[in-house]
């Protein structure tokens, strides 16, 4: 019997195989395009509600059409930003 510290034996972890063909692509639901690139919304928080108690810029990442520049259905929800149904996809300038 040896008295020297045995070595712990790594588990090998098995890679999972998929077949991307069985997955779903996402489409565009404006142009059907299938190329979407990362785009972020900025959110600015005041420093009265951040945790912190400074002013913090939080970037939240979303996915856009690489063709119309929709944001991907499901992307907005819980980021406190809403589409407006209806409105032209052009940008416009609040002043």
């Amino acid at each position: 019997m040896s008295m020297h510290p045995m070595k712990k034996m790594k588990p090998k972890s098995q890679q999972v195989q998929v077949d991307l063909k069985q997955a779903d692509t996402i489409k565009c639901s404006e142009c059907n395009n299938y190329l979407f690139i990362t785009s972020f919304i900025l959110k600015r928080l005041s420093a009265l509600v951040s945790p912190n108690g400074q002013e913090a810029l939080i970037p939240v990442q979303v996915y856009s059409c690489g063709n119309c520049g929709k944001v991907a259905d499901g992307m907005l929800e819980g980021s406190g930003v809403e589409e407006d149904e209806g409105k032209s996809s052009f940008p416009t300038l609040d002043i």
